[in-house]
């Protein structure tokens, strides 16, 4: 065990995605499994792999079922718990070999940009006490995917899998980008909700 856990850290991430998918027992796996094989990775890595399909435009029930784990998973960080943890329910959910398989297609080409541009730096936005603050936008961002609007999971989801690959690659200028991306969607969205309400306010004669 501990040579497999050795050869996996030292694997990009981006095989590591794909070597998860190869090892799935079953056709479908869930995602207490998941969480399972990740090991000393587990927060970035299984906070990647739940934000990934959110960054999917117009895709529709994934991201609302992902949504609630990254959520818990995202509150864990700010919390400074040491191994990720989910609740029976959440763990039990199921995500499909082949669904796993066309994330590691899909995700690997953007994956490996990513690695071959970040670096340690910054390092301080990765491990305790900043990471808390890293955890708390992170519980919003993955929150403002639940917004039952059209393409309201794509900008949210982009921003965490950014923030995921900083924290795992150690590089704080990535957690910064993710950050401004996310703070600039939940600011738009709340900007955007005042605008509505102004607009019955004054539609209504309020």
């Amino acid at each position: 065990m501990a040579a497999m856990t050795a050869e996996h850290s030292d694997m990009a991430i981006s095989a590591r995605l794909k070597h998860l998918a190869e090892e799935a027992p079953d056709d479908a796996v869930t995602l207490a499994w998941i969480l399972s094989q990740l090991q000393e990775r587990a927060f970035g890595l299984f906070l990647l792999i739940l934000a990934l399909p959110c960054c999917i435009p117009f895709l529709y029930g994934v991201p609302q079922i992902v949504a609630l784990p990254l959520m818990f998973i995202a509150a864990q960080v700010a919390l400074a718990r040491k191994t990720p943890w989910l609740p029976t329910k959440l763990a039990a959910r199921e995500v499909a070999r082949s669904s796993l398989d066309n994330l590691a297609a899909r995700a690997g080409p953007w994956l490996r940009r990513i690695e071959a541009l970040s670096r340690p730096r910054l390092t301080a936005l990765t491990r305790a006490p900043l990471d808390r603050v890293v955890g708390l936008a992170l519980v919003l961002f993955s929150a403002s995917i639940l917004v039952p609007l059209p393409a309201t999971n794509t900008v949210p989801g982009f921003a965490v899998v950014v923030v995921a690959m900083g924290i795992l690659q150690r590089d704080g200028i990535l957690v910064i980008l993710g950050a401004i991306l996310g703070t600039a969607w939940i600011a738009s969205l709340i900007f955007a909700g005042a605008t509505l309400v102004s607009l019955l306010r004054t539609w209504l004669g309020i």
